[in-house]
């Protein structure tokens, strides 16, 4: 008999060594008995997929035997000795560079940050400076690198459309160059999109389908988890809320317009209140040194900021109606009391029944982890693309 193409032996094949895989991200080390329970599929099933991604460098297994019913039983685990991918952030002020197993677990000690050059061919040259060097500092196998970068992503040309804190990569394709200077894969997305990666798969949204994330940092940013899919639109443009006006004439923006919602509830924001409060330049690292040194007072500040930050986040809660609102900044370090109180006002400007049914958690993952989450995924989702998120991500 011959199979409909959706269910044909190769793809099978593919599919069933996607669900070996899934499972041990979830899960961690299992012998292959263990995945069997887990996946509903038979011992046979689990021992092919198994070897096969034995073969390919996605899986190891670990050389010491553990003693499971009586009898050795070696655990099966996602590749972290023999491979490794690279995450790269760019950051409007900095840039980093960090190296992580297939399990998503970085490596402390191996790490490059340096100050986001000007210029965007220095740019490029100094993260593959960054990259070869990492790269280079074992005999591993470096699989691909994931780029975190902030502003408006076009996912179908793969390129920066506008990048209002870090302008140098306005037009430019950040993924496919780097890609072009390493001769291997690299995968860009949005840092929000980043954030939603890293927090399901190392956070507290581990198992959620539906959440969304609001970034305060440098700027404002939005991703949003929709079905277990990130809603990027038309062309990975949803979810530019740190451009919404909301004070009129107010501040410059990087984007060009006055008084959006970066400029008055962001980190930098923040930042900007206290430099003016005390006549001169501070960085939001250098703000939170001061206050917990208890050398300045800024409670004047952090309700101004969370003014409107709640503004922001009531929209997420009534346009986008996520069962979970994570919030990833550093602003709330200044102030234990600070994240709190904004829950409070974010609740009276929120429709009641929306609020009722969100949660408003603090974001634990980080810039980095997402950009390893994202070629972890892009990597792993590429065996079985039928039952994978389709990824807009990979550099072409």
């Amino acid at each position: 008999m011959i199979l409909p193409p959706r269910v044909q032996p190769s793809l099978l094949g593919r599919l069933n060594e996607r669900q070996v895989l899934r499972v041990l991200q979830q899960l961690g080390p299992l012998s292959r008995a263990e995945v069997a329970r887990r996946t509903g599929l038979s011992p046979p099933t689990v021992s092919k997929a198994a070897n096969t991604l034995l073969r390919n460098g996605l899986l190891e297994e670990n050389d010491t035997p553990e003693l499971a019913r009586g009898r050795p039983a070696k655990k099966l685990r996602l590749a972290c000795e023999s491979v490794q991918v690279l995450g790269v952030v760019i950051d409007a002020e900095a840039c980093q560079v960090v190296v992580a197993g297939l399990d998503g677990k970085m490596a402390a000690d191996r790490e490059i940050t340096f100050e986001t050059p000007a210029n965007y061919d220095d740019l490029i040259e100094s993260l593959a400076q960054a990259a070869e060097s990492l790269r280079h500092s074992k005999e591993m196998t470096t699989l691909g690198v994931g780029l975190s970068v902030p502003g408006l992503i076009d996912y179908r040309k793969q390129q920066s459309v506008l990048s209002p804190n870090v302008p140098q990569t306005n037009g430019r394709m950040p993924a496919h160059d780097l890609q072009e200077r390493l001769g291997i894969d690299c995968v860009m997305l949005q840092e929000c999109h980043g954030l939603c990666l890293a927090e399901r798969q190392h956070g507290l949204a581990q198992g959620l389908d539906d959440f969304a994330m609001l970034e305060v940092g440098t700027g404002v940013g939005l991703g949003v988890m929709s079905g277990g899919a990130l809603l990027t639109g038309h062309n990975g443009l949803a979810g530019e809320i740190g451009h919404i006006t909301v004070v009129e004439p107010g501040r410059a923006c990087g984007c060009g317009n006055r008084g959006c919602l970066e400029t008055v509830a962001s980190d930098s924001a923040l930042a900007w209140r206290v430099s003016k409060k005390l006549g001169r330049r501070l960085n939001i690292e250098r703000v939170l040194e001061l206050v917990q040194a208890k050398k300045i007072d800024i409670a004047d500040e952090i309700e101004e900021n969370n003014r409107y930050l709640a503004i922001g986040m009531a929209a997420v809660i009534n346009l986008f109606n996520p069962a979970t609102l994570f919030v990833h900044g550093r602003q709330f370090e200044a102030d234990a009391d600070f994240f709190p109180r904004l829950v409070e006002q974010t609740r009276r400007r929120t429709l009641t029944p929306a609020f009722a049914e969100c949660r408003i958690i603090q974001a634990r993952g980080s810039k980095t982890q997402g950009a390893i989450a994202a070629v972890i995924q892009q990597l792993t989702s590429s065996i079985a693309p039928a039952l994978a998120m389709p990824s807009p991500f990979l550099a072409r």
